[in-house]
């Protein structure tokens, strides 16, 4: 194991240690600013919340700005204590993401920041694991405007060192049917609600997943039933079932057209309520940062087939991809964990494109 390795596994063990589910970002928000004020001006560290943002605002290079949040699922509760075993980092968030969160920490104490091509900027951010209108994000962009003139982001999110371009918007809807009830012996005497939900279960159950290529990224829509409320008592026929539908959908489409295919499904079978919604990110292909990025990783792109803050900074006009050392399997799993030696790509990969992007 390289020195580097070793040194950004000790970084990812020290910051899985510290917990941070989301609601209880605080303590990790707190190591972080210590750890930014000892590094930068305190005029180049702005904390909102249990969000920051670290570096300077007004710079005439290109701004780039690495993007991590600092909460996590809540714990497995068959986790073990976070360790090092191996060439793996185990503990959670460690793929997702503090292993992320140590080599953009690394870069910034490492690399010669005045001498860059670009602006380095740091973003981390508390609430990415709950309702996009919760997110930090959103009240560390609103004290800061300026961010919103990032010339290029890069969600550190697990990618397994490939860029992945894009990102699918996702949006809840609960469906309520309603029937009538009565006594289980006399099942005709009311109206199953359960039962009324059948014909669109077994709609979803044979539906295929549908391909969208944008930009020529293969992208899919999906639509599950994620939870299920309903009934009174074992011998009552139910009168209400709630249905909760996640469906994810391809970056051009709107929120608009992904509620009114939602609407299209149920068909007027059930009264639906839309609960959060979740834009789409845009396919960047044409940025010309993207572009060297994408030459420093010497791989090929991949669309991401999952929802991220890609998205979000592309509400507000900033293209941004998705580049991480995380495995995507490992991402919300019990007992998480990421390798050591991606930690050390990731790094080297990003240090080569910040050395050299214009």
């Amino acid at each position: 194991m390289s020195q580097l390795a070793a040194r950004l596994a000790e970084a990812t063990l020290s910051l899985c240690r510290i917990s941070s589910p989301i609601g209880h970002e605080g303590p990790l928000a707190d190591h972080v600013e210590r750890w930014a004020l000892a590094h930068f001006h305190r005029e180049a560290v702005c904390r909102v919340g249990h969000s920051l943002a670290v570096g300077r605002l007004e710079d005439p290079r290109p701004t780039v700005a690495l993007v991590g949040h600092l909460d996590t699922v809540p714990a497995h509760p068959h986790d073990k204590p976070a360790r090092i075993e191996g060439e793996r980092v185990f503990g959670l968030g460690s793929s997702d993401m503090k292993g992320g969160l140590a080599v953009m920490m690394g870069l910034a104490e490492d690399l010669p920041l005045d001498d860059l091509p670009v602006n380095l900027m740091l973003i981390l951010y508390e609430r990415e694991e709950g309702p996009y209108l919760e997110s930090g994000l959103g009240p560390l962009f609103d004290k800061r405007p300026e961010l919103k003139k990032v010339s290029f982001g890069i969600a550190m999110e697990p990618t397994d060192g490939v860029v992945q371009v894009g990102c699918v918007g996702t949006l809840h809807a609960t469906l309520k049917f309603t029937g009538r009830s009565a006594h289980s012996a006399r099942p005709w005497q009311g109206e199953n609600a359960i039962h009324k939900a059948g014909p669109l279960l077994s709609e979803l159950l044979a539906r295929q997943r549908v391909e969208v290529v944008n930009s020529g990224f293969a992208f899919f829509e999906v639509m599950s039933v994620t939870l299920a409320n309903g009934g009174r008592a074992r011998n009552v026929v139910p009168d209400t079932l709630e249905l909760n539908l996640n469906y994810r959908f391809a970056p051009g489409k709107s929120l608009e057209q992904a509620q009114e295919d939602v609407r299209a499904l149920v068909a007027g079978r059930a009264e639906v309520t839309f609960t959060d919604l979740s834009p789409s990110g845009r396919v960047c292909a044409d940025n010309a940062l993207y572009q060297k990025l994408l030459a420093a990783t010497g791989l090929p792109a991949a669309s991401k087939q999952a929802w991220t803050d890609v998205a979000r900074f592309g509400e507000w006009g900033v293209d941004a991809v998705n580049y991480g050392p995380g495995e995507t399997a490992q991402a919300h799993q019990a007992n998480e964990s990421a390798p050591i030696p991606g930690l050390a790509v990731a790094y080297e990969k990003l240090a080569a494109f910040l050395k050299s992007a214009r």
